[in-house]
């Protein structure tokens, strides 16, 4: 409540260590996380405040700052009125804090989210400079991360930034 920037990342954290200590194939230094949407701000506040953990970050069609997304949605976890909480739990105020490789993924059309959320984090990064890729796709809406072109150039991204290595040619 009020802090949609939490995400859960503590018991997340505490989770996958508890999991790796079980099984050791669990390589906690090159641990990656994606989302869509709400998951999109998640993915990127993951580097914003997790950095020393998470390594590598996907966003797509994030709603980066609920202070523009939709009033309706963001009421319901953030409340009302809008209050100093909201700049706190913004990606946009605290893209400075990035640490590790972030992609952000946006759909050119995207009428759920609006494009200008991801452009805003772009231009705090900037402003910051900092290293991220961004990959906006034409004609593509809400989503556009999981369309077949999104989905393998996360991928690819994965493996770049986790495996250390070149993916396959296509």
């Amino acid at each position: 409540w009020k802090n949609l920037g939490d995400a859960g990342y503590p018991d997340r954290i505490r989770w996958i260590e508890a999991a790796a200590a079980k099984y050791p194939y669990m390589d906690l230094a090159r641990v990656g996380i994606y989302g869509g949407s709400a998951g999109g701000q998640s993915a990127a506040r993951a580097l914003l405040a997790h950095g020393e953990f998470y390594k590598v970050a996907v966003a797509d069609c994030g709603c980066h700052d609920n202070r523009m997304d939709k009033i309706w949605w963001n009421e319901l976890w953030m409340g009302w009125p809008v209050g100093p909480h909201y700049a706190e739990q913004s990606n946009v105020t605290q893209a400075h804090r990035v640490k590790g490789k972030l992609m952000l993924i946006v759909g050119e059309t995207d009428e759920n989210v609006d494009p200008a959320s991801t452009m805003q984090v772009v231009d705090a990064l900037v402003r910051a400079d900092k290293d991220f890729d961004l990959l906006v796709i034409p004609g593509r809406g809400h989503g556009a991360g999981f369309s077949s072109y999104g989905r393998r150039r996360m991928q690819d991204f994965f493996v770049r930034h986790l495996l250390g290595t070149e993916p396959r040619e296509r």
